[in-house]
């Protein structure tokens, strides 16, 4: 016997091909019956990285499926589904969000528009805020710069009930074009050891149907008036617990394929 689980994630794989066989209509008949939402992720910081997601959630169990190109070859992208459940409007940044005027949106200019963390999307363990970062736990793209992810997560009620109202966003850019994480565009916010390049958003989709509006008034998640210009001190934890280690993991796999060839 097929489980439901199974049988939820054959809908949601078969949910490109509709929408290259029927169109539109086709992918929100396919979505309504299976509870599916698209995401259709789009480049930032002219990355070039594209791709697409769904979202299907039964229950409390949200299955998330991910498939994106132009990545950072053979390197790990953090990614997170942002957004609020508390009825604030976020979005997925426009090029607007550079304050400082050096052509690239930070995670930190980026947060005011789309929000903080409510799921990181790791492959294994832990997905709660304190995760974002955790670099060995993200996906990492092959040697083409494609991504594939696919994993069922426990969430709360109220994500749940307001999956249309958060988005996805991947990290890691490559500014330079030389394949890899460098200092060219300088030092993380987030963590001074590591590359700006690393944790800078590379694609931000919505879910389809999502209200676009006016950016959000107070501070990120709560509304209270915090101020926005600066990254969340969860986040801000986060690398210091989860990236510190990134340009170590990034140099054992280096070192890892070069013994290889």
């Amino acid at each position: 016997m097929i489980s439901r689980r199974t049988a939820r994630l054959a809908a949601l794989a078969g949910l490109p091909a509709a929408l290259m066989l029927g169109g539109p209509a086709a992918v929100a008949s396919a979505a309504d019956d299976e509870k599916a939402h698209q995401i259709d992720l789009t480049p930032q910081n002219g990355s070039g990285a594209e791709g697409a997601a769904f979202l299907s959630v039964e229950g409390t169990e949200l299955t998330v499926n991910v498939d994106a190109k132009g990545l950072v070859p053979n390197s790990p992208h953090a990614q997170h589904i942002h957004g609020s459940t508390e009825g604030m409007d976020f979005h997925c940044p426009s090029p607007d969000a550079d304050k400082d005027g050096d052509g690239i949106v930070s995670t930190a200019e980026g947060l005011p528009s789309y929000g903080d963390i409510m799921i990181s999307l790791t492959t294994k363990g832990d997905t709660s805020m304190d995760s974002g970062l955790a670099v060995e736990r993200m996906p990492k793209a092959d040697a083409d710069g494609n991504l594939k992810y696919e994993r069922t997560i426990t969430v709360s009620q109220k994500v749940a009930d307001h999956i249309q109202d958060l988005h996805l966003v991947q990290h890691g850019i490559d500014v330079n074009g030389n394949g890899k994480y460098d200092a060219e565009a300088g030092k993380s916010e987030l963590d001074p050891k590591l590359p700006q390049e690393a944790t800078a958003p590379a694609n931000c989709g919505m879910v389809k149907g999502a209200a676009i509006g006016s950016m959000p008034v107070g501070g990120v998640e709560t509304g209270g008036g915090q101020d926005t210009t600066a990254a969340s001190p969860a986040l801000i934890a986060a690398g210091g617990a989860g990236l510190a280690g990134a340009a170590g993991v990034l140099l054992v796999a280096r070192r890892h394929r070069g013994a290889g060839q």
